[in-house]
């Protein structure tokens, strides 16, 4: 039988207050009285209001015997109806009138709230108030959108996201059940601590494949960036003439795929083809020393042995010598229209060519020691989806990624990822059919390279991940945004997110940002966000039936979260052979 603690005093869209019938009930059913559990309240026929706790007033007054007096008004938030005490409804909010009776929702209204149905059949983890039940989730609605997982450092952020993900690749308790027959979806984590190796990292026997692509396997050479990519990385936007810079280089390097791609009729700068930035280099250079001859029938660069330069496609071979300026009636010659002006630019570009950190970009080489050439396009593509080793999961890890160019190196792969899905799509649609493959970009610690700010630094990451968030889900690219900062990420992305799981928060900037995020039902239940235990977390969005706080089921294999072990007392403090190997690792 459910237990009756009072009445409805009042009533408003916004607002159900109940009025507690008394200290002793109220001090008996403490523990169902607490903000964000669930009240059933009768609407005077068989159907029953379901309501979340959002606040609890306790007054005292003084009796005629001087003895107090207490009482409790309970402030709740409608979120659904039981339809005659059987099925859930949460687009359905009629409102109780006064005097109708609240009760407090027992197991069994819960289980009825939160049972499987046809759409609701993904259990994501156990209810806080109740750990023999699950939340169960509209699996379809929760993946195929974005989701949001945020929490605080220690909140158990990475357990959750590696449980969830476990989930989808059939990782359970160390075992894959999916060993016989693999499942068709493809999961691309961005790992900027190398966190989530170890969680997908089973038993040889359990045949379980794992692609990790770290800075020394990772292979992205630098033609595959597009023009805002390689502007980014190559050019100043703040230098006086950055806008000459940007129009020689696109020149340059138009002309330089054109050399090496005959083959291909029409080439852009975007056109995903090799060129040889050395070459590119060079005919910067060469711009940068050029000088004209202005003898009569001239007008052309001339160089140091007296030729006359009638197609620039030769300063891509070296760098050669030119004339010197000379005002002299029969060695008339001046500088060209960039002498001098790309000092800078080709000091840039030197640097970042004898960059050895930056050689996964600018000196990427297959096995065999030659470079990539436009040829291997489907090979570099299937690295990241996991067709090169048939896995479902590939981790970017980016803990190696020198920080100067972490915004191109998120951009460059997730805009691949995601033209590889529209194209494909393009073609399925053609066909008639559907996307059939499924891709998760997960965003670990997005506050790192797609922040609030619009700094030119992440321009590149953030649009190209905010472009995913507007326009990815149509060609099956979803994405999962994870961040212990949410207040300092783009909100682009976070208001394109349709699901949301937020851990414990303590930072009160951060739990405005959230509240303001979550639908108006889960108002109440955002107040316990800085009171969340390790591992629980507020789970609101279109897969989720109403807004319930869940404990997440430990995942196994764990996450590599902690990587200090600390000791009780110290010991062995600095051996020298120890503090050798780390300044040889750090030099590399």
């Amino acid at each position: 039988m459910p237990i009756k603690i009072g009445s409805v005093l009042s009533c408003a869209p916004e607002a159900i207050v109940v009025m507690v019938d008394g200290l002793e009930i109220f001090e008996k059913n403490k523990e169902g009285l607490q903000v964000g559990r669930f009240l059933k309240i009768a609407q005077g026929n068989l159907d029953f209001t379901i309501a979340t706790i959002r606040n609890i007033k306790g007054t005292n007054n003084l009796g005629l015997d001087g003895r107090p007096i207490w009482s409790f008004q309970i402030e709740c938030q409608a979120i659904g109806t039981l339809v005659e005490d059987k099925t859930f409804d949460r687009g359905s909010l009629l409102l109780p009138v006064p005097t109708e009776h609240a009760f407090i929702a027992e197991a069994d209204t819960l289980d009825k709230i939160f049972s499987a149905d046809g759409e609701h059949d993904f259990p994501l983890g156990k209810l806080s108030m109740n750990k023999t039940i699950d939340l169960m989730i509209d699996g379809n609605r929760f993946f195929s959108k974005h989701i949001a997982v945020v929490g605080s450092t220690g909140s158990g952020k990475s357990c959750t996201v590696a449980s969830v993900l476990q989930s989808v690749v059939g990782i359970s308790q160390n075992k894959n059940k999916n060993k016989n027959a693999r499942n068709n979806s493809h999961v691309l984590i961005f790992d900027i601590h190398d966190e989530y190796t170890a969680a997908f990292t089973l038993l040889k026997e359990e045949s379980f494949t794992l692609s990790r692509l770290d800075i020394d396997s990772l292979q992205l050479p630098y033609w595959l960036m597009n023009s805002e990519e390689l502007e980014s990385m190559f050019i100043e936007s703040n230098e006086a003439n950055s806008h000459n810079q940007v129009s020689q280089f696109k020149h340059a390097v138009v002309l330089n795929k054109e050399k090496h791609n005959p083959k291909i009729t029409e080439v852009t700068y975007d056109t995903p083809a090799y060129f040889s930035i050395d070459e590119v280099y060079r005919y910067i250079e060469n711009l940068n020393r050029e000088v004209i001859g202005r003898l009569v029938g001239e007008d052309k660069p001339k160089l140091a042995d007296g030729r006359l330069v009638t197609d620039r496609k030769i300063y891509f071979d070296k760098i050669h010598d030119f004339v010197p300026n000379s005002t002299a009636k029969e060695s008339k010659a001046t500088s060209g229209p960039f002498n001098g002006e790309f000092n800078r630019f080709v000091s840039r570009l030197e640097a970042k060519l004898a960059d050895k950190r930056l050689r996964f970009l600018l000196n990427a080489k297959k096995p065999d020691g030659q470079p990539h050439v436009t040829e291997d396009f489907e090979a570099l593509m299937k690295q990241f989806i996991g067709y090169l080793d048939l896995a479902n999961v590939t981790i970017v890890d980016l803990s190696g990624v020198p920080f100067e160019v972490l915004s191109i190196t998120v951009s460059l792969i997730s805009r691949l990822v995601f033209d590889f899905c529209f194209h494909y799509s393009k073609l399925q649609h053609a066909q008639g059919k559907l996307n059939d493959i499924p891709v998760m970009l997960v965003c670990e610690e997005a506050h790192n390279y797609v922040p609030r700010n619009d700094h030119a630094a992440y321009r590149a990451s953030r649009k190209s991940i905010e472009r995913i968030a507007k326009e990815g889900r149509k060609y099956g690219l979803s994405l999962m945004v994870v961040s212990q900062r949410p207040s300092e990420v783009s909100e682009t992305i976070f208001a394109q997110c349709s699901n949301f799981m937020s851990l414990r928060l303590t930072n009160d900037a951060d739990q405005s940002y959230v509240r303001r995020l979550f639908p108006d039902n889960a108002n109440a239940i955002t107040e316990i966000l800085p009171n969340l235990a390790p591992g629980e977390c507020v789970v609101v969005g279109d897969a989720v039936l109403l807004p319930a706080v869940i404990k997440m089921p430990l995942p196994v294999p764990e996450p590599h979260s902690q990587s200090v072990k600390v000791h009780k007392e110290w010991r062995e403090p600095w051996r020298d052979v120890v503090f050798a190997q780390v300044i040889e690792r750090w030099r590399k």
